[in-house]
């Protein structure tokens, strides 16, 4: 079947998901053991609903979600895949056309040279930032890719195709010390040349376009999975952020959940390096809201998504015992509004739609809606 076949079939299936507030669950007792009770379905939800209708108000004229310049098109993307995981879709149903405008706005960022991003080219913004944006963009491209119709589609397979150029080149720069390659790092070259965080958006990249047929490869995802597993420290049962200096030393609930993550993307679900970290996450819950769990660094939405997200691959144990008090810490603590605090370290000014459509891509593995996150 062609894609154009499949991109209606995506469309339709996710429509009736959208239509049906329970279509969205998964098969009862799965492997990944869920065993959500009707009242905890209920609570999940209301959260996700009312935090997508606080996104939906905060939906700016030109198409992106309210945030700073420095935060877009990575947090119009984070929004978009949070109205993906709930079931709706561009061009259909009571959020069809926002989506649509929000994914123009995210093609409309695309520099001539592939990369996915707004801040001004060779900017300290753009070195430090621009390598999250592009990878993330490109993400939400990717998951969109199948549910869009012409000529939309056309244009996000061109930027989609850009945008792989752009991330091969990073990741074949010639780097100084061997065991960084295959990971990413800032676009400003420095002392440290790859970290988990960009490399594991990097990755999630990769896998959707390969979901969504784009040629990718094997030996790129296996040069990045690579630079992952050397980032596990057996001593600490859990992933550095890099090799590293300082990043070596730098642990988090982030970046354990990415690892994880990345793991499974690469089909490594149960590997040591899993479980080992599985029991790291536990041992440090998200049961204090809007609080690090580690360091002053530790972002708690960015750690709940990544370790949500790692959790429900792993399933089993694992997730029962990590699920349910992340959904009920979140209810307790959801604005009446809709939306939930902002982050209350350095990503504060990110506003928002930033930790709202975070909170929903952590709540939302249940419904496996989002392709790149189907186990």
């Amino acid at each position: 079947m062609c894609l154009r076949g499949l991109s209606c079939i995506a469309g339709l299936l996710l429509w009736v998901a959208a239509t049906d507030c329970h279509a969205a669950e998964p098969l009862p007792d799965s492997d990944r053991g869920i065993r959500l009770a009707p009242a905890q379905w209920q609570q999940l939800d209301g959260v996700v609903d009312r935090g997508l209708e606080y996104l939906a108000a905060h939906q700016q004229p030109d198409g992106s979600f309210e945030a700073p310049p420095v935060g877009q098109p990575a947090i119009t993307s984070f929004c978009v895949m949070a109205f993906l995981s709930r079931g709706h879709v561009p061009g259909q149903g009571p959020y069809g056309e926002q989506l649509n405008r929000a994914i123009e706005y995210v093609l409309a960022s695309q520099q001539p040279n592939g990369l996915l991003c707004r801040l001004r080219p060779g900017g300290e913004e753009w070195k430090m930032f621009g390598g999250y944006h592009h990878p993330i963009a490109g993400l939400m491209l990717g998951e969109v890719y199948g549910m869009t119709g012409s000529p939309q589609h056309a244009r996000i397979r061109t930027a989609i195709e850009k945008a792989l150029l752009f991330s091969r080149r990073e990741q074949t720069k010639p780097r100084p010390y061997p065991q960084e390659k295959g990971g990413w790092r800032y676009l400003s070259r420095s002392a440290i040349d790859a970290d988990l965080s960009i490399t594991a958006w990097q990755l999630m990249f990769l896998r959707s376009a390969k979901n969504a047929e784009f040629d990718i490869p094997e030996s790129h995802i296996e040069e990045a999975v690579g630079f992952v597993r050397r980032c596990y420290n057996p001593q600490r049962g859990s992933f550095s952020y890099g090799l590293r200096g300082r990043q070596r030393s730098f642990f988090s609930r982030s970046m354990a959940g990415a690892g994880v993550l990345s793991l499974s993307l690469a089909g490594e679900h149960q590997t040591d390096m899993a479980r080992q970290t599985a029991q790291f996450i536990l041992d440090h819950p998200f049961d204090r809201f809007n609080r690090g769990g580690l360091t002053a660094e530790d972002r708690y939405y960015y750690g709940a998504y990544y370790c949500s997200q790692a959790m429900y691959q792993l399933g089993g144990e694992n997730w029962r015992k990590f699920y349910p008090d992340l959904l009920r810490t979140f209810a307790e603590n959801q604005r009446g509004n809709g939306a939930f605090d902002r982050e209350a370290n350095q990503d504060g000014p990110l506003g928002f739609c930033y930790s709202t459509s975070f909170a929903i891509l952590a709540l939302t593995p249940p419904y496996q809606l989002l392709p790149i996150y189907q186990r």
